[in-house]
Order: structure tokens, then sequence, then C-alpha cells
């Protein structure tokens, strides 16, 4: 006569260890349960969002010197759980490259007739990070009206610029006007926060170093 089937593993040795893969996916869960989240404000690249002694660094944030950073345009998130930070967005499909965007990015390299910016934000179309085709060009008769001399004076690898959209099959920018230019920029000698002074010039918060950009009217503001 056969018996009932038994309820359990006929190996005991399994019961532990399924019991241990139940513990991690309910551990899973509580960790990434919205009641488990944090939302703060909206930043851009550069912006200071955390110290590495309060948070662990995630996606979309990069840790330099002990304090972390946003690496993207976005919405800060927080997990409580972990103490995870990172940057989110809020819009599902990626916005597109537009004639006549402005564009939010960041600084990656800097030549002797031109700036490359790695994109971030693009203005008016949601805070999601979109996919860039590549890093953007702001030629050097596209930065401002006057005669350049020295795009280092005007332009610094990380700087935060705001800009304009004049060619998207080859992604060119300009910072042609007053709202175009640096918006947030740091000390090339300690990476401290530059500070607008009366003059329009920019000084090191840290080592009170003197620096040139060419400004946005909005620098500093964190308007974009």
């Amino acid at each position: 006569m056969r018996g009932k089937p038994s309820r359990y593993p006929r190996n005991r040795s399994e019961r532990p260890q399924r019991a241990q893969e139940r513990k991690i996916e309910e551990q899973k869960d509580a960790v990434e349960s919205p009641e488990n989240m944090s939302e703060r404000g909206f930043v851009m690249p550069g912006d200071l969002i955390g110290t590495s002694e309060e948070f662990t660094p995630a996606e979309g944030t990069y840790e330099e010197g002990g304090e972390i950073f946003a690496s993207a345009t976005g919405r800060v998130s927080v997990n409580l759980n972990s103490r995870a930070i990172s940057i989110t967005s809020r819009t599902k499909t990626p916005p597109r490259l537009s004639l006549g965007d402005v564009v939010i990015g960041r600084v990656s390299d800097v030549k002797s007739s031109m700036v490359l910016v790695e994109m971030a934000h693009i203005k008016g179309k949601g805070e999601r990070e979109f996919v860039s085709p590549g890093d953007a060009v702001i030629h050097v008769s596209n930065i401002k009206d006057s005669y350049v001399k020295d795009i280092l004076t005007e332009f610094q690898p990380f700087d935060i610029v705001k800009a304009k959209v004049i060619d998207v099959r080859n992604t060119r920018l300009s910072t042609l006007g007053e709202e175009f230019g640096v918006m947030k920029a740091f000390c090339t000698k300690c990476r401290g926060v530059l500070r607008k002074t009366e003059n329009s010039s920019l000084k090191c918060s840290n080592c009170d170093r003197v620096e040139t950009r060419k400004i946005s009217s909005d620098y500093g503001t964190g308007i974009i």
C-alpha cells in the first residue's frame, strides 16, 4: 500500500536552503519597497548630494574625496534600509533632441577650438536623463559674441553648462547670449565651488583662487 506523499523534500538539507532563499527574497522585497525609499530635490550633474559617511553611492552618482555628487540630472532617492543614494528620473520615454532645444550638460574636454559637452537634460522635456548621441560640440565661434583668445578662460572640464542646440545632426551647441554659458564651475586647483563676485569673475569658496568663465545669467541659481 502506498503511503501519502510527504509534504517535505526527501532530502532534508533542501529545507533550510529553501528557507534561506525565501528569506533573501523577502529582504529584497523590503529593500525595494516604496515605503523604504525617500525622495529628495531635483539636482544637476556636479551637485553635492551627500557624504560617504552618510550614504553609499549608487546609480547616477560618483564619489570624490569622501563626498558624493550627482553625475546625472534627476531627483535624489535614498534607500532607508541600505542608505544607498541614487539619482532617478520621472518620465518613462526618453526625450529626443530637437533644433533650438536648451540643454544642460557637463564639459568633458576642452580642445584648442572647441568644447566637448556630455549632455544630461533637455529643458522642458521632463527630468529624465536622455540617451545622448555622444558628446556635443561648442565651437569657439559659438561661445560668445566677442573674440575668444583662449578657450580655457571660458570653459573648464566638469563645468555645468546651459546651451542651445543649433545643429541636431552634428550635435552642435551654442552659448551665445546672456542666458547661456557656465551655470556651475569648480576651482581648477582645489575643486571647490566657484562663487560669482560683483565684477562677474569667479572666486573659489575654499582657496580664494579667482577664475573666469563664459557664465550664464543664471550662474549659481540652479534655474535651468
